[in-house]
Formats: C-alpha cells, structure tokens, sequence
C-alpha cells in the first residue's frame, strides 16, 4: 500500500540538531476482541469461546524524528494512532516492528493519570513527587507553589475521589511539572481544565521547551497547538499525511475535515 502524500506544499520536515525522538519503522499491531449477542443461557455454557477479534494497524511503518527544545502538536481523526504513539514514545507500548529511541526519560501525562483516590491532594503530590526522584524536602517546599498553580486552594487536603474530572488533570499537570521532565507527552490532559488553568498550563509549557526539554502534545484543541507549538504532525489510519510548519499543518488538516 502506497503512503498517503502529503497535501501540496507541505513536504517532510526533517529536524535539524540533537534528537530528543527517533522514530523508525514503526508498526503497531494488536488484536481487540469483541462478543457476540449471546443469551445468558449460552454466555453461561460458552463463555469467551465466541469472542472474534478484529486486528487493528494502529501504527503503521512510521518515521518521525524530533529534536531537542521542539514542542510537536500531533493531530488527526479519532483512531488515527496519536495516542498510540504517545505511549510508545513513553514505553508503554511494544511495537510490532521497527523502534522508537528516545533522549531521557519521558512522562505521558493523559487524563486517566494515575493518583490515589482515597489520598487527599497534598498527599498526592508527595508521593509524585518522590516517585519522579525528588527529595522529600523538596516536594514539601513545592507543596505550596502547586497549590497556587493548581488552583485547588482548601481542596487540596481533601480526598482525591472527592474531585472532578477537571481538578484532578489540573493536580496531574502540576505534579507532572514539578520537574522538568526530558520528554514531556501530553495526551488530551489539558481538555478538561479551565480557560485560566489551561493558559497557565500553555506558560508552563512553553517554559519546559525553552529548558532544553521536548513536549509532544495530543489535543483536538487546535488553539493550543497553534499558541505552544511551532510544529504539527498530522496522523490517518497510523500513517504520517504532513508534517511541518504549525499554521500550514493545521490549516491543511482544517479543510480536510
């Protein structure tokens, strides 16, 4: 099958400088089963005997090189792969074939990020905290600095099960920020916080790239790729349609869609 071609004007961008991403030859597969309609009585005797699978090509032999200092905006159509490649970046999914290399240690930062409901928000980041490598001391002194950039004031010593679905990404992203992280991937995380947490978090961005770091960031919401990113990459059925420039990107993507 021949690679779609990108959209008149729009060639391959090659990155110039240190690579914080290498990705070559990249290939995803995986299986998805489904049921079938089946009374009670025969789901009873047959159990998941009847259960079909569908393949699925999430990814397909793709390459993709980005550099040190770039924040990338990834988009495309549901199921086209971006959130399958964030979490090969992050080395949470095997490939099929090909590999992925990267510069550090990346952070996938998504809106089911892991936090501990029965603990309260302070307590939380403590625990994040160590677990990215910092002293206690030192996310002690940062407990206050996130309670301000979250917003969460007083909620911050309550339960995590007690937030919303929008407190609870905005404590993610500060936790997730607390250290600059080498490769920072964002998969829809920004969605669900308010327009005063999400220009914060476009600043806190913006701020981790000009430290020598990389963002990679998932999101519908093209305003907050075309406000953090200098480069998109737009992804169909797993395959690489354009990338380049931020504005002639997504103004390609925009009349596709």
């Amino acid at each position: 099958m021949s690679e779609p071609a990108p959209p008149t004007g729009l060639p391959r961008n090659p990155t110039a400088g240190p690579l914080s991403v290498s990705v070559r030859g990249l290939d995803i597969k995986y299986k998805v089963y489904e049921d079938q309609a089946l009374g009670i009585r025969q789901l009873a005797t047959r159990g998941f005997r009847s259960r079909r699978s569908t393949r699925v090509h999430a990814i397909d032999h793709l390459d993709l090189d980005i550099g040190v200092h770039e924040a990338v905006g990834i988009v495309g159509s549901n199921g086209s792969g971006k959130s399958t490649l964030l979490r090969a970046i992050a080395g949470l999914q095997s490939p099929t074939a090909g590999q992925v290399l990267v510069r550090g240690e990346p952070h996938l930062l998504g809106v089911g990020a892991a936090l501990m409901p029965n603990l309260s928000g302070f307590r939380n980041v403590i625990l994040g905290g160590l677990a990215m490598g910092m002293a206690r001391e030192e996310v002690e002194d940062a407990l206050e600095g996130v309670r301000e950039f979250s917003g969460l004031g007083e909620a911050m010593g309550r339960p995590m099960k007690t937030y919303s679905s929008g407190m609870r990404a905005r404590l993610a992203f500060s936790i997730a920020t607390l250290r600059i992280p080498d490769v920072l991937l964002i998969d829809e995380a920004l969605a669900v916080g308010d327009k005063d947490f999400r220009e914060r978090s476009l600043a806190r961005i913006n701020e981790i790239r000009e430290n020598a770091s990389t963002v990679i960031m998932v999101t519908h919401n093209l305003t907050e790729i075309r406000a953090t990113c200098q480069r998109a990459v737009w992804l169909e059925k797993g395959r690489l349609v354009a990338d380049g420039q931020t504005d002639e990107v997504l103004a390609a993507y925009e009349q596709k869609n």
